[in-house]
């Protein structure tokens, strides 16, 4: 067996408060949980063959903003399972590589806003207040943002490096607005890396709190795939 590719996922945008629990519990067994059942089937088979795994995270993986608790949550936790498995398995000759995409254009972002539509009309009028706002905006923003990504088919070139090259990266990024935000997120300290984000990440915020969340304060820039280790 060559390789291993754990690609399923879920993308939703929702704040923490407003995502239901059982929703958290389902995310993170697509997400997670079902990558790390097939990975341990698949192990011992990887290892009489010295193949590989690779694991598709996200440039959410990195960095969280506002709404993208959840499906950062499931990332992370996806980043730092790949990092421990590596090392667990290296002895082994098995290579564990982690691909990092940003704005790619799939089904999976229109169900994402779709999900993310029925959100807003589902919170409570205590937690509409809040982030009505914010997730419309992040609607907008997301749609523009997706609409100027990569095409699938760019993505799969890089997944198939990540498979088929000799020597590969511990980590690909996909789309040039993934490899900006993995960089900032080596250098920028947690508390300061919000404000120093471009505008395609970051809303801004309403000068005075009765104020809601602009969509059209958002922007989005082109992509380009863009690899580093």
């Amino acid at each position: 067996m060559r390789a291993l590719v754990n690609n399923a996922a879920i993308a939703v945008n929702a704040p923490v408060e407003a995502w239901a629990i059982d929703e958290w519990r389902r995310l993170f067994e697509v997400n997670l949980f079902g990558h790390i059942a097939v990975t341990q089937s698949l192990l011992p088979a990887l290892i009489r063959s010295k193949g590989r795994v690779v694991n598709i995270s996200s440039v959410g993986g990195k960095i969280a903003m506002a709404t993208y608790g959840p499906y950062a949550g499931t990332k992370f936790a996806l980043e730092a399972v790949s990092d421990s498995l590596r090392r667990e398995i290296a002895p082994f000759g098995v290579q564990v590589v982690v691909v990092e995409p940003g704005a790619v254009r799939t089904e999976a972002a229109g169900r994402a806003i779709a999900t993310a539509h029925e959100l807003a009309s589902t919170m409570t009028p205590e937690q509409s207040q809040r982030y009505d706002g914010l997730v419309r905006a992040i609607i907008a923003q997301s749609a523009a943002h997706t609409n100027s990504g990569l095409p699938a088919d760019a993505a799969a070139k890089v997944i198939a490096k990540a498979v088929t090259a000799r020597k590969p990266r511990t980590r690909y990024t996909i789309g040039r607005d993934a490899a900006l935000l993995t960089r900032l997120t080596r250098i920028l300290p947690t508390g300061r890396s919000t404000a120093s984000l471009p505008p395609l990440c970051v809303p801004t915020f309403p000068r005075r709190a009765n104020e809601h969340h602009d969509a059209a304060s958002f922007s989005s820039s082109a992509a380009a795939s863009i690899e580093f280790s």
